[in-house]
Formats: C-alpha cells, sequence, structure tokens
C-alpha cells in the first residue's frame, strides 16, 4: 500500500508537469503574436490573472505562511516567470492605449501582493491565520485564473469561431485543475481544492466549446484564405498603357 505522503507527493509532481505545461501551452499564441507583430484579438486577461495568481502561491507555499508546500512554490514559481515574458510580448505588440491599459493592471497587481506581503509579515504571527488569509485570497485569484477564458467563450459563441481560443490552453486547464484538486485531498486542503475543482470544470466547459465550433472555425479560415488568394489574384500584375503607347506593368 502506498502511504498518503507518497500518493500526495505523486499527485504534487503530477501536478507541477501539468501546469508548467499549462503555462508553456499558450507559446504557438505568442509565436504567433511576435510573427505578425500584433496581438490582434488576444485578450490579456488570462495571463494577467495568472501572473497574480501564480504570485499568490508562491506565498501561499512559503514556510512562514504554509510549511511543507514545496511543490506548491515550485511549479508557481515556474508560472510567474513564464507570464512575465507573456506580457513583455503582449506589452510590446500592443497598441499604445491596450499597452497602457494592461502595464496599469500589472504595476496594480504588484502593489496589491507587496501590501499582502508586508501584512502577512507584520500582523499576522501565526503560520495558521496566515495561511487562511493568503489561502482565502488566492483561493479567489485562481477562480478568476480559470474564469479568465470566459471572455474569450464569449468570443467564441459570438463569432461560433475557436480561432483565439487556444486548444492547448483549454486541456492543460482542465488536466491541471483536475491534478490539483486530488492533490488536495492527501490530506484535504479547501484552499487547493475548491478553485481547482472549479479549475478542471471550466476546462470540461471550454473543451465542449472547442469541439462545438471547431469544424466552423476551420470552414471560416479556408474561406478567408480563399478570399485572400483571390483578392491577390485581382490585384497582381496588369498591363495598362503610358501616354507614349508604350506598355508597362504595374
Amino acid at each position: 500500500m502506498f502511504s498518503e505522503e507518497t500518493v500526495r507527493t505523486t499527485l504534487g509532481v503530477a501536478g507541477n508537469l501539468t501546469a508548467v505545461t499549462l503555462f508553456l501551452s499558450t507559446m504557438p499564441t505568442f509565436y504567433r503574436i511576435l510573427k505578425k507583430g500584433s496581438v490582434e484579438q488576444y485578450s490579456p486577461v488570462p495571463y494577467l490573472a495568472s501572473f497574480f495568481n501564480c504570485g499568490l502561491w508562491v506565498l501561499y507555499g512559503m514556510p512562514f505562511v504554509h510549511p511543507h508546500s514545496l511543490l506548491v512554490v515550485t511549479t508557481n514559481g515556474a508560472g510567474v516567470g513564464i507570464e512575465i515574458g507573456y506580457l513583455v510580448i503582449f506589452l510590446v505588440c500592443s497598441d499604445t492605449r491596450k499597452r497602457l491599459r494592461v502595464a496599469l493592471i500589472v504595476l496594480l497587481e504588484i502593489l496589491v501582493f507587496g501590501g499582502l506581503v508586508l501584512l502577512v509579515l507584520t500582523v499576522v504571527h501565526t503560520t495558521q491565520k496566515r495561511s487562511a488569509i493568503v489561502g482565502s485570497i488566492s483561493v479567489a485569484a485562481n477562480i478568476l485564473m480559470y474564469a479568465s477564458p470566459l471572455s474569450v467563450m464569449k468570443l467564441v459563441i459570438k463569432t461560433k469561431s475557436v480561432e483565439y481560443m487556444p486548444f492547448l490552453l483549454s486541456l492543460f486547464c482542465f488536466c491541471n485543475g483536475l491534478c490539483w484538486f486530488v492533490y488536495a485531498f492527501f490530506p484535504f486542503d479547501p484552499f487547493i481544492a475548491v478553485p481547482n475543482g472549479i479549475g478542471a470544470l471550466l476546462g470540461i466547459l471550454q473543451l465542449i466549446l472547442y469541439a462545438t465550433f471547431y469544424k466552423s472555425t476551420k470552414r471560416m479560415l479556408a474561406e478567408r484564405k480563399e478570399k485572400a488568394e483571390m483578392g491577390l489574384a485581382v490585384l497582381g500584375p496588369s498591363t495598362i498603357h503610358n501616354d507614349n503607347g508604350n506598355e508597362a506593368n504595374a
């Protein structure tokens, strides 16, 4: 029989792997953004929410807040670094208005996080109380992170296209939520179980939505490509006459 600690460690490692994969799953999206030099209709909300959420869980897993939570710190520490990279790309490739809005939100998140750290270290003096305070705030942030694609889901339903809802992000959102939900039962930790249970449910909903509109998206992209090719054909080389009756290619 496996001990509870062995099961917890195994699930924690699996959770680390799925979480890091979740964070890296949007790399193709940002490659597309860099290639085009524009964020197009991609929303910064999931990355802003993930950045703040990961920072809070790093704090929650610290020994002076919630001892014996090293695996929580490692996965979310990696998440903070990856999300910073994404946000930098988003800032570089956004228009001035969107860039300013994203920068202000990042600054606000940093100020709120710094204030929470000061509160925990100076006002609250036991790990039990610190865990309760940071854990409660982290639960709200974690739910926000998992719910952040809802704005994209609304766009999907409106346009009947999943072009701007990355499949891998939805898939690993579900896998990550499920892993950490099960992890939270060895022993039971409601601060980890509740948001990740909701995350797994939202992940399933995103996958259902993706499956529903996958074919219509393929059809729309094919039609767009065909129209673009027809437009290029119309704008291709044509013969015109100059004042001297000579032919020239335009």
